[in-house]
């Protein structure tokens, strides 16, 4: 009568072995499933200098999404070339140049290293005075000189619907600007872009995507040689 219950022991004890050895494994595999596992840590980008694209809705990137209006493709494409700098886009859509001169103290509040100035185009579609346009460019060129930021200007053209000698006297603001304050030029902003169907929205104002990538293209070598000025000072 004795060997069943020792049997019955025996069974038991192998039996409740059995569950510990089965627990501690789950066990095992759980905390080797939890584990953190160790990631490699991406320092945030550390910029070289900002550059502050302030204008009106050819900036903006009117009709255009945000990447992908040229301030943004300009970004990019410079750092792609190994140029780390910030730029940021300060456009806004309407705006004249009485307009942006009511902006340059809050831009330089945010401490650019360079401003790519594009402005007036607003100002020729209402007829304002090519010598007031004039002044508010060179004051504004001015406050961003004084503020220790190096400045490209954005030539800008106009067609003639205003007349030849507004056309051309609107068109002579920009180089002669650049030259009395020693800042870089651009000498046509919209070179390739302006008349382009393809290359517009259909109002023939505002450039689409592709129009975006080739204004990038067109002031790039500008910024570079800003950047080579700026970082050389």
């Amino acid at each position: 009568m004795q060997r069943p219950v020792k049997n019955s022991i025996i069974k038991k004890f192998i039996r409740a072995s059995s569950v510990l050895l089965g627990t501690f494994f789950l066990l095992s595999c759980d905390q080797q499933e939890t584990q953190p596992k160790t990631e490699k840590i991406v320092a945030p980008l550390e910029y070289n200098g900002t550059i502050i694209a302030v204008g009106d809705s050819l900036t903006a990137g009117l009709g255009v999404m945000e990447n992908k209006a040229w301030p943004a493709l300009m970004e990019k494409k410079l750092q792609k070339t190994g140029h780390q700098w910030q730029v940021i886009n300060a456009g806004i859509s309407g705006e004249t140049s009485s307009g942006m001169i009511s902006r340059v103290k809050w831009i330089l509040a945010q401490h650019p290293d360079i401003v790519i100035l594009e402005t007036g185009a607003n100002d020729a579609f209402r007829g304002v005075p090519p010598s007031v346009v004039r002044k508010n460019i060179t004051k504004a060129v001015q406050m961003f000189q004084k503020g220790d930021v190096t400045v490209v200007l954005a030539g800008m053209q106009i067609v003639q619907n205003l007349g030849v000698d507004y056309t051309r006297e609107f068109a002579d603001i920009f180089p002669s600007v650049a030259h009395e304050q020693d800042c870089i030029l651009i000498p046509f902003f919209l070179e390739q872009v302006a008349g382009e169907p393809f290359l517009n929205q259909p109002d023939m104002i505002h450039p689409n995507e592709e129009g975006h990538k080739i204004i990038a293209e067109t002031v790039y070598p500008y910024v570079l040689q800003a950047i080579l000025e700026t970082t050389h000072l």
